[in-house]
């Protein structure tokens, strides 16, 4: 039988050009020199992000707070490493059948949970579970639903899908995909029982959470901090004056206007890392006037990605092209037209609506990205002269996730992306999918999604995933004009990896394993 064996299912061809650009780009600016990983010390990190609605179902987390949380003190089945290639973590290997349909995962023994319990297999089926099923709320639950059966067979989990998956084990990486103890035919979220290299000791969500080293983690070379306190500080003032007062020794998303003065601070770094964060305005395809296409186009080509890209993100990130697909990903569309600023064409397409002008409200707040709101102002200008009068509406930081996000019909939205295309149109763009934040559906699409998914033919799959990405751009109801690089600062009292993962925010949100003090 052929099968396709973990540990070469690495793509080491996957996110090559992100991969390279983020070894190249993480490199600090400035600050202390490359030294071993020494243990001790008590971190303290201000995070962009945390609302007081926050919580630890895994199935709810959307923002990098509850993020940085889930790597800290849960444990996947399998990691993205810093080149982007996939790594064992409680998975210690896996194999597929011929046509990826049938996955086995041998899962790692000696595995404790922090109250003490044994990994098993059955934790596992019980995990991947809760996502799963009719009555499912959970973010991840596009995810698995093409598992039709687990069943535990030794120290191993066998996992029959509907249809092929050669990305399945990628999937399997993503942050809501935590393991947890089963109890009572689901599994026990609410004690936050982990088995990461943290162990959660204080939460107060929406203001700040404490976690002390793991002294039973099954790996010594992850953990370098004695205690690590996260604060939610998403006012970006009061972000940056904690780091510079040295309240805090590490913030993301710095404020972009200011990093210049910043970088002249000698006892701070900065670092950019290019991957596949993108920044967003979701149009609820399900509410008049964006239910029409042509209200969509007119947008799409009323917005100047290029001001966009130097006022907002001050050349730390590139043009979008409303695509959800990074330039350095595997069956990027290299043939995909850029769309470019042309009000004559937002006003031909408004014309083919039947309107000659348009209103719309635009929601936004910080909390969606740094300058969300600004980007929102030059929006309105832009669109002016196509005959769009565009009104921003600064929405409040709290609840902003939990109260606009998907509740307005037009809103400012960060995306971290996904490793694997599969996996970005599964969360957000299926037809019914949780997070599907512009309730687009579209047929096609959804059933190139679905062959994709199976094909195993490179050329016949990039062909799929090429027509898929200029369905989503010319259909699609996100606009998705720019590509943002990671940036974050860091007191030089730290020490970071030379080569830092991109695919998310701060060293792929594995800092707290990967970081200690210099």
């Amino acid at each position: 039988m052929s099968i396709i064996k973990g540990g070469l299912l690495d793509r080491r061809g996957f996110l090559k050009t992100t991969a390279a650009t983020a070894m190249a780009a993480t490199l600090p600016l400035g600050g202390a020199a490359y030294a071993a990983p020494k243990r001790g010390g008590h971190l303290r990190v201000g995070k962009g992000h945390g609302q007081t609605t926050d919580t630890l179902n895994p199935g709810t987390w959307e923002n990098g707070f509850t993020i940085g949380m889930a790597f800290a003190i849960h444990g996947r089945l399998t990691e993205v490493a810093p080149d982007g290639s996939l790594q064992p973590e409680l998975a210690e290997s896996w194999e597929a059948t011929a046509d990826a349909k049938t996955w086995t995962f041998k899962i790692r023994e000696g595995v404790t949970f922090h109250s003490g319990k044994p990994l098993t297999p059955e934790d596992v089926v019980a995990s991947l579970n809760f996502h799963r099923g009719e009555d499912s709320t959970s973010a991840a639950g596009p995810l698995v639903a093409p598992i039709e059966n687990m069943k535990v067979d030794g120290g191993n989990v066998v996992v029959e899908l509907s249809g092929g998956n050669a990305d399945f084990p990628f999937i399997l990486s993503d942050y809501h995909l935590t393991i947890h103890p089963a109890k009572d035919d689901t599994i026990d979220w609410e004690s936050g029982d982990g088995c990461g290299s943290y162990i959660l000791k204080e939460k107060n969500f929406g203001v700040s959470i404490t976690m002390e080293r793991n002294p039973n983690h099954w790996r010594d070379t992850v953990g370098f901090f004695d205690s690590i306190e996260m604060l939610a500080l998403v006012d970006q003032n009061a972000r940056t004056t904690a780091l510079v007062s040295g309240d805090v020794d590490v913030v993301d998303r710095v404020d972009l206007k200011t990093v210049g003065l910043l970088e002249r601070n000698a006892n701070l770094a900065i670092h950019s890392v290019a991957g596949t964060q993108h920044y967003t305005f979701a149009m609820s395809t399900n509410q008049a006037p964006f239910d029409d296409n042509n209200v969509r186009q007119a947008l799409k080509y009323a917005i100047n990605r290029e001001e966009m890209v130097e006022k907002i993100l001050f050349g730390y990130g590139s043009v979008g092209n409303d695509i959800p697909v990074g330039q350095g990903q595997l069956y990027y569309n290299t043939e995909l037209e850029q769309k470019t600023y042309d009000p004559d064409k937002a006003k031909f397409y408004l014309k083919e609506a039947g309107l000659d002008s348009l209103e719309v409200s635009l929601s936004a707040a910080d909390a969606a990205f740094a300058g969300a709101v600004d980007a929102g102002v030059l929006f309105q200008n832009s669109a002016k002269a196509a005959g769009i009068d565009l009104k921003v509406v600064r929405e409040p930081n709290d609840g902003y996730w939990s109260d606009v996000w998907m509740k307005k019909p037009f809103s400012a939205v960060y995306w971290s992306g996904r490793p694997v295309q599969d996996q970005m149109f599964a969360t957000a763009y299926s037809c019914g999918a949780d997070w599907n934040d512009s309730f687009w559906c579209h047929d096609r699409f959804e059933a190139l999604m679905v062959e994709a998914r199976a094909e195993l033919d490179p050329a016949k799959r990039q062909e799929m995933y090429f027509e898929m990405q200029d369905i989503v751009s010319n259909q699609g109801g996100v606009i998705i004009p720019m590509f943002a690089n990671y940036v974050f600062a860091t007191s030089n009292k730290l020490k970071t990896p030379e080569a830092m993962g991109s695919n998310w925010d701060m060293d792929g949100e594995r800092w707290a394993e990967r970081w200690s003090f210099a």
